[in-house]
Parts: structure tokens; sequence; C-alpha cells
């Protein structure tokens, strides 16, 4: 599953969704993870109001699950939840490592219902029901 934090300095979630420079996104399962990828943003991200500068940001987050933030706006939350990505707010800037150190903890234990959830994105639901006949 795949996993995006809001950064400024690539070491913590330390960035507001809509300000953030950069979005690192990590790999990540139950045996390890890996550092997949770094999108940057240029130009005045700080403008309030500007709906354009979300756009390219969901984009970028569309095949993750989880995205870790220090902050996020209304319409900004509402258009990463229509995309299917489940936001995570920290309450203090916090080390990537270590919130992928407890997210990977928590997968190969019982994940919570909405972690459950953002682990099977992207895969087919599989339903295995008898083939039972229709009656004539």
């Amino acid at each position: 599953m795949k996993v995006a934090f809001t950064t400024q300095d690539m070491q913590h979630v330390d960035a507001h969704f809509g300000w953030a420079k950069n979005i690192a996104i990590y790999d990540i399962s139950p045996e390890g993870r890996q550092f997949a990828e770094v999108i940057q943003f240029d130009g005045d991200l700080k403008e309030d109001g500007n709906e354009d500068k979300l756009t390219a940001k969901v984009d970028a987050i569309r095949d993750c699950a989880i995205l870790y933030v220090s902050a996020i706006g209304g319409s900004a939350a509402a258009r990463v939840v229509a995309a299917k990505v489940h936001p995570v707010k920290v309450t203090q800037p916090e080390p990537i490592n270590a919130l992928l150190d407890k997210l990977q903890t928590v997968l190969q234990g019982a994940p919570p219902p909405w972690l459950r959830k953002a682990m099977m994105k992207g895969k087919a639901r599989c339903f295995d029901f008898e083939e039972e006949e229709m009656p004539s």
C-alpha cells in the first residue's frame, strides 16, 4: 500500500497539505517499507483560496491509501477523501520514519477497520460465492 506524507524537510510531517513543497510517498506492508518517490511543488503555495494548486496535489496522491498532514483545509480534505485517500492529521511535526514504524506495527497485528479498508485500495473485491442455479 502507498502512503503519502506532506513535508518541507523530507524528514518530518511538517507541512499543511496546500502549502507543502514536497509529498514523500512510501510503499509499506507488514513485511517492510520502501521509499517510492517525492513529488515537489513550486509557486506561491501559501495563497489561500487558490484551488488550482490542490488539483495537482490530489492527482499526485491518487494511488495512495493514506495521507499524513500537519493540517488540511476543508475543501482539500473533501477532495482527498473523494479520491479514496484517508487523511491523517498529526498534531505536531512527527518524523516520517516513526510514523512508518507505527503503521507497520499496526499492519502486523489486527488493523482497525478504516485501515483494512485503506489497504484494499486498488484491489478488486473478490467474493467467493458458490454458484447457485436459478430455478427454471
